[in-house]
């Protein structure tokens, strides 16, 4: 799954990545070491300009906040619940089948956080010396330190307590399209540690490859088939997770000290 993850990029940056045609400065997000469902994050996009009489999308960076609220929702109390759709079935849910169809986005990051019990820990719950297990937190990035592309999905939410000209009015949310856990080996992976991402969680979120950046972002892009093979996972080995401090499990903590990587799991054993 996705629940966490950390997006320190400047705009500027992103901008020469994906090819922004436009963004506002005003609209720039900080660097977030550690971001939690409900933030706001950065979200590429294409899309015509609003009141725009050409109707060619336009490569956009927004700021879009993390939890989809469906277009026909009474309200967005289910915001926190929905920042995850399984690729395996996205097109069939009531949810997310719409968004899939038509609005499409990447979300990028530098990499995103899995958490994992250890076996010292699973240990100390079965004699009854922890209530709960504490779990290490890994941190998964790209091998090669380019931008985690995250495929993802967006709508919009109409608040009808709200006049059409309140600032509120309108909500804008995403979900990050997760897909199984890779099985082949990770980058750099030892004879200590996960040796694959299916180690660490089954699931884990779609990386788009730039050759499927375009095909994805086109809301042109049509027909159910043509979309879902977009959701096929990337070739393996491509990424590669360390163990993080337990600093990162909590969402007060923020900085870039989160992504240190540690020389051995904090808490002992975990395979």
């Amino acid at each position: 799954m996705c629940g966490r993850y950390a997006s320190s990029r400047r705009p500027e940056d992103l901008v020469e990545a994906f090819g922004i045609e436009r963004w506002e400065p005003a609209e720039t997000l900080a660097p977030d070491y550690n971001v939690a469902p409900t933030k706001e994050v950065h979200v590429v996009l294409d899309r015509p300009l609003k009141d725009a009489q050409d109707p060619t999308p336009v490569r956009q960076l927004r700021v879009l906040k993390w939890g989809l609220v469906p277009s026909w929702a009474k309200n967005p109390e289910g915001a926190a619940r929905m920042i995850n759709a399984r690729a395996e079935s996205i097109h069939e849910k009531p949810s997310f089948k719409n968004p899939f169809m038509q609005r499409r986005c990447i979300i990028p990051a530098d990499g995103y956080y899995e958490w994992v019990t250890g076996r010292d820990e699973r240990e100390l719950e079965v004699e009854g010396k922890r209530k709960r297990a504490r779990k290490q937190p890994y941190f998964v990035l790209p091998a090669d330190g380019s931008v985690f592309a995250m495929a993802g999905i967006y709508e919009f939410w109409r608040d009808r307590t709200l006049p059409d000209a309140h600032p509120a009015a309108w909500w804008v949310t995403c979900s990050v399209i997760t897909t199984e856990a890779e099985t082949a080996p990770l980058a750099g992976a030892g004879t200590e540690g996960p040796r694959s991402l299916a180690e660490i969680h089954p699931r884990m979120p779609l990386m788009l490859t730039p050759d499927r950046w375009d095909a994805w972002l086109d809301p042109r892009t049509t027909g159910v088939e043509r979309l879902r093979g977009l959701l096929e996972p990337p070739p393996g080995g491509l990424l590669r997770a360390y163990p993080v401090s337990t600093a990162a499990s909590s969402v007060r903590n923020n900085g870039p000290e989160l992504l240190a990587e540690l020389d051995a799991p904090e808490l002992g054993t975990l395979w």
